[in-house]
Parts: structure tokens; sequence; C-alpha cells
């Protein structure tokens, strides 16, 4: 049993954490519209992208595995979409964009930004899907970076957060190939679909994001793709290294 003394040593020794964040708020994400290099982003229109949203999501085969892990989905057809993008289009959190191909000006997929708390400096990326064309592919990992870029650089956020259903195995290595850090899981944490969903979390912090922005930067270079549009060096290997 500890003495006395040694527990008011201890007690002496305690840490009660970092220097004191004196920011008293972050900006909103409400708005937002991001341009890249092979796409752009721009908040949900549902009379504009119900169309190339739905072609989208039922292109490839067995489309409706898309869905599986989502908490809406799959759509009959058009109509039904249009009405779930409705309420896509009038949410404040999440606040979901469509990722737009700047050539042809189709709409691969969709995202948003999530779980946003502007008094901590916290935000989450979720909701993300692409259409089979888009799926490993540099405009699905350009649409994800801008997002990134937009909470850690322009709004300065401290932490951004990627959580998945613990089962999904794409997710968990989309968000390490990203540069993501695995915090661990939480188990029965939410229901979806009437299953219960254990999820993992996976964060990038404020310290970490120079580094892993510094990845993207090698991988988007132009000397990493070849005549072809081959990369040289895979995003995983260079976000690997990180952690």
């Amino acid at each position: 049993m500890a003495t006395e003394n040694e527990l008011a040593s201890a007690v002496a020794r305690r840490s009660i954490g970092n220097a004191p964040v004196t920011r008293r708020e972050w900006p909103g994400f409400a708005g937002v519209r991001l341009e890249g290099k092979w796409v752009s982003l721009a908040p949900i229109d549902p009379a504009r992208d119900a169309t190339d949203l739905f072609r989208a999501a039922t292109q490839g085969e067995k489309p409706d595995q898309l869905w599986d892990y989502l908490g809406y989905g799959p759509f009959a057809d058009e109509t039904e979409m249009r009405i779930w993008l409705k309420g896509c289009a009038e949410s404040n959190d999440p606040i979901f964009l469509g990722y737009r191909d700047k050539t042809t000006k189709q709409l691969g997929g969709m995202g948003g930004f999530m779980e946003i708390r502007p008094a901590f400096g916290v935000a989450e990326i979720g909701n993300i899907w692409f259409g089979h064309a888009w799926r490993r592919d540099k405009r699905s990992t350009e649409a994800v970076s801008l997002m990134m870029h937009h909470t850690l650089d322009t709004l300065g956020y401290r932490r951004l957060e990627w959580k998945c259903n613990a089962l999904n195995a794409p997710s968990r290595a989309a968000a390490l190939r990203l540069g993501f850090r695995y915090e661990g899981e939480f188990l029965n944490h939410l229901l979806v679909k009437g299953r219960s969903r254990d999820t993992a979390w996976f964060s990038i912090t404020e310290a970490e994001w120079p580094a892993v922005r510094g990845a993207h930067a090698q991988w988007f270079a132009e000397n990493n793709f070849d005549t072809y549009g081959t990369q040289k060096s895979s995003l995983s290997d260079l976000t690997r290294a990180l952690w």
C-alpha cells in the first residue's frame, strides 16, 4: 500500500494536459465549395444531381453492395434517391457535397462533413461513397484529400475523424491509406439498419497533419505518374511510413 508521502508525491507530479487552448471557436462548413485538379466539390442540389448520382450508384456488378455499411440506400429508382437527396441538401450536419469530374462534368459520388464541433475544432468526414468508375481512382483520392485540406488547413481544425463499421475492410484500408491513425473500436456503438455496429475510429490531429499533407503532395506530384497516368509510388506506401 502506498504511503502518505508517496501519494502526495504522485499528486504533485500529476499532469493536467498541454498548455491551455486560447481559441474559442472555429469556423463552420456551410456553403463550402472546393476545387482540385480533377474534381470539384459543391453542396448537393437534388434537382441537378439526382440523375448523375443514381447513375453512379447503379454502375458495375452488384451495385447494391455499395450501401452495405451505410445508413441509407439502396434506392429503387432516381425519384427515390432525389427525395433522399432533398434531405441531404437541407441538412446542417452532415453537410453533404457532390464530387464532380471536371472533364466530364458528371458526379461520381458524394460525402460530407459531419459531427462538426466548432467549439472544440473537431469534425469528421464520412458518408462517403463512389460509383464503380471512381473507385481506386485518383479522382476519389483528390475529393477526400480536398476535404482534409479544407478542415485542417483552411479552417484550422485541431482534429479530423474518420469512422466506419468495424467490419468495413475497404473503409478501414482507405483511412490508413489517406494517413489517418487507427485509434480503436467502440463496441455496440450504433444500430444501423437494425444491426448492432461496432465502430472503428481513425483520426489526424493538427500536429500530425503536416506529415500527412506532405505525403499527399508527393503522391499528387506530376512526376509520380507516368504518361499513362499510372502511379509510381502508392499513397499507402507514403503514409505507411508515418505511423
